[in-house]
């Protein structure tokens, strides 16, 4: 213990000593948890339609009205003619074009079938998926609401809809920034410990300190222990700040017990800093230690299962993220903060977490060799 806490001073002296990495772990994590969430929105708005309406009716001008006043469509222009309509979507001033054809209001009333077209600007894929999603969802609700009415009239009664009442759990209102801040705070605390835990022995073999250090009787594992512990302690500061910047920004208030949330942190943040580590015994400059973490850190955020749910991947993927420590730590965090959960749903996720830290530490440490 004596060793180690010689070992501890002097890390948390160069730490202090050096201005940009107090930034870092301090101001960084503080502005991207500001700025991220209001960015990474799964809402799509403003969509640029443009309509061609061929039968200039009193159902064709109601289905325009019911679209517009959705508020994510803003009608950009009326066409005369589909080739004119094209040229908008050509130039990018539309993403949709919606085609109503002559005789819309006669067949809809008369045959009670009618069909109408809808051209996407597939460039941007996941708006223009939403984007017809959401018209044809309109149109629908528009057919149905002409339906009734025409069945109520030549019912001569008025026919009682279906009344549907739904319930939203854990995200009542349906926030997509209670939804996102919990992962993003997760990814921040993943970049922060594990960018600095593997440039930080790499940073000894630079300056030429490492000789020094391996002249000197320490065993192995107090010297990985003595690069770990410091930036363990920082881990749980920089996620201290990222749950205080929640509620005070968000107003995101975690639903289950703090206590086992700061506890599987901390056996998260034993597994990434080990990794960071392990990178960092391979290495002999920073560059190498900082693009290698960029490779690895690239596919933990994508296939983490904050952007893409990962039951929506190929198998082979989802196979893949069994090795990613993110994708347990996204998950965690939003089964404590979002639904509450408890010790024993967390308990999968903890141990997979614990074996990762397991294997990575006992690697680094037997990776770390004293002799050049």
């Amino acid at each position: 213990m004596r060793t180690l806490s010689f070992l501890l001073r002097k890390e948390f002296l160069q730490i202090f000593r050096n201005k940009s990495i107090l930034a870092l772990i301090m101001v960084m994590p503080v502005i991207q948890l500001m700025i991220l969430p209001w960015a990474a929105d799964y809402e799509v708005k403003n969509i640029q339609l443009a309509v061609v309406d061929h039968d200039h009716s009193t159902y064709s001008q109601l289905l325009i009205s019911q679209i517009t006043a959705s508020g994510y469509f803003q009608l950009q222009d009326v066409p005369v003619s589909y080739q004119k309509a094209l040229t908008l979507v050509e130039s990018d001033h539309a993403d949709l074009l919606l085609e109503i054809p002559n005789g819309f209001e006669r067949h809809l009333t008369r045959d009670q079938a009618q069909n109408v077209f809808i051209a996407v600007n597939a460039i941007n894929g996941t708006k223009a998926g939403l984007g017809a999603a959401y018209l044809v969802n309109i149109v629908n609700d528009f057919n149905r609401d002409v339906m009734v009415d025409l069945a109520d009239v030549a019912a001569g009664t008025k026919m009682r809809a279906i009344d549907i009442r739904s319930s939203n759990w854990y995200n009542a209102s349906m926030n997509y920034k209670v939804f996102m801040v919990p992962g993003i705070l997760a990814i921040l605390v993943t970049m922060v410990g594990g960018f600095l835990s593997a440039l930080n022995i790499v940073k000894e073999k630079e300056v030429g300190t490492i000789e020094q250090i391996n002249v000197t009787p320490i065993r192995k594992h107090h010297f990985i222990l003595g690069k770990l512990l410091p930036f363990w302690i920082l881990g749980n500061v920089v996620f201290s700040i990222g749950l205080l910047i929640s509620w005070l920004i968000y107003g995101i208030i975690p639903a289950g017990n703090l206590l086992l949330l700061y506890g599987f942190i901390a056996l998260y943040m034993f597994a990434v800093l080990g990794f960071g580590l392990l990178v960092s015994t391979f290495c002999e400059t920073q560059q190498q230690a900082m693009f290698i973490m960029f490779f690895f850190l690239m596919i933990f955020i994508l296939m983490g299962g904050l952007f893409t749910p990962i039951e929506s991947m190929p198998q082979w993927a989802q196979t893949i993220t069994i090795f990613n420590p993110l994708k347990y730590l996204i998950e965690v965090m939003r089964m404590v903060i979002l639904k509450g959960s408890g010790w024993t749903d967390l308990l999968p996720n903890a141990v997979s977490v614990a074996v990762f830290g397991l294997v990575l530490n006992t690697w680094a440490i037997l990776n770390y060799r004293k002799t050049v």
